[in-house]
């Protein structure tokens, strides 16, 4: 017969984090990643009021762990960590330049 491991053996979960260590963690994963975070998604994904999460950008920015930058096409406003947004910027232009080649290769 084989053996059975017993349901007990789950892992605890950490303790929750508060909603803005989580949109904090979320924006600072997202610089690792070299993307900006759009300050207008923040509500919906996260699941709170448009009032809460400006409030929680704007404590992010003046903690000093983020920083802000607006889109040049439609003004809204993106964050990233501190120190990280023209690596970010550069990547968005490899990025939109490798999109552009790509769909040219195709038509």
């Amino acid at each position: 017969m084989s053996e059975r491991k017993p349901y007990g053996n789950f892992k605890k979960r950490e303790p929750n984090l508060a909603i803005e260590q989580k949109i904090e963690q979320f924006v600072l994963r997202n610089s690792g990643n070299r993307y900006f975070t759009k300050v207008s998604t923040i509500h919906y994904k996260f699941e709170v009021s448009e009032d809460m999460a400006w409030t929680i950008v704007g404590e992010l920015l003046s903690n000093g762990s983020c920083e802000s930058i607006h889109d040049e096409f439609s003004g809204e406003m993106k964050l990233c960590a501190l120190g990280r947004t023209y690596q970010i910027m550069d990547m968005e232009q490899k990025r939109k330049r490798d999109r552009y080649r790509t769909n040219k290769k195709y038509k």
